[in-house]
């Protein structure tokens, strides 16, 4: 049985399987079976967020973390001890993270409007806070080239209410896609999207996938890079649900299978899985709508899950990609 909800962190020390009756991995395209393990159920991990977010693997470390964004956290699971801690609180709302080619942590916050690199010694350096003269929106969520500059949404979420770490200041800059350079030069990329939410890139690095959620059903969108792959040559509409579907966070794996983080209603809340060319090929059912999600143990096959109150985990036959 999953822990109870709580205002604290109700850890699983000890593995806690959902239901493989109501939880089971959904193959919706044959060839794709080998990547659902037959004998591979989904693991409660812990309990007690309020809303879920931005989880990234330390494989040096061996932990997760994830943000918790209205209660100001940043939280740590460890894969040695299965306990769960707090790693950062305040933390300016934080929302999105990953790691940088130097394996520093990088965070997006809401409440300060910025992006933050975590340095070795813990002190945190301001990336990105202002384009133009004017204040960004809420960074949202952040991913690294393999160039090693960062590429981050900043929609409008975290100014519209206190419960994101908003609610107070005024909107200055339009919704848009950013890449900041390693010299710290920030490239505005894109104002074409109406709230771009989760991004990813393809294993080859000459796409990057963004997921639009200021429409309903969430649009997600292939785009081409240059060949400096600096900015977005051109983009298809790659996937548009046929229901009110609600996307957020999203990976490849080494296959360029992209695995969204899914909800808008209890029989789509989970994962869903769509092949490079959009088609959908496996659904993974939770209890509650996954926010996002990213790929982590030591072989990368290990989904990690960040729900609305709870962290998942799952074995899948594949490597997330790097």
């Amino acid at each position: 049985m999953i822990p109870s909800f709580a205002l604290g962190i109700s850890d699983a020390r000890e593995p806690v399987y959902l239901s493989r009756l109501d939880y089971a991995p959904v193959c919706l395209d044959p060839s794709f079976a080998p990547c659902l393990l037959p004998h591979s159920d989904v693991e409660c991990l812990a309990r007690g967020t309020e809303w879920g977010e931005g989880p990234v693997w330390f494989g040096d470390g061996r932990y997760l973390l994830w943000s918790d964004i209205p209660n100001n956290r940043i939280l740590r699971w460890s894969e040695e001890t299965r306990r769960t801690s707090v790693f950062r609180d305040p933390s300016r709302h934080a929302n999105g993270n990953t790691r940088d080619r130097a394996g520093r942590l990088i965070t997006c916050e809401h409440e300060s409007r910025q992006v933050t690199r975590t340095e070795y010694d813990g002190t945190i350096t301001i990336l990105a806070s202002r384009f133009d003269g004017r204040r960004l929106n809420s960074p949202n969520d952040v991913v690294v080239a393999p160039d090693g500059a960062i590429w981050f949404t900043d929609p409008d979420y975290g100014l519209l209410s206190v419960y994101e770490g908003g609610g107070t200041e005024q909107q200055e800059l339009p919704t848009a896609l950013y890449r900041l350079e390693s010299d710290g030069a920030l490239q505005q990329v894109s104002t074409e999207f109406i709230n771009p939410n989760g991004l990813c890139f393809s294993p080859a690095g000459d796409i990057l996938y963004i997921i639009d959620s200021g429409c309903l059903p969430n649009t997600i969108w292939a785009c081409r890079l240059d060949a400096r792959r600096t900015r977005i040559a051109s983009r298809c509409l790659l996937i548009e649900p046929a229901r009110d579907a609600r996307a957020d966070g999203l990976r490849c794996d080494t296959d360029g299978n992209l695995w969204c983080g899914w909800g808008g209603a209890p029989d789509l809340n989970g994962v869903m899985v769509f092949g490079p060319d959009g088609r959908p090929r496996a659904h993974i059912p939770l209890p509650e709508r996954c926010a996002n999600l990213c790929f982590g143990g030591s072989r990368r096959n290990r989904l990690f899950m960040a729900a609305s109150h709870g962290i998942y985990a799952l074995y899948v036959g594949i490597r997330g990609s790097l």
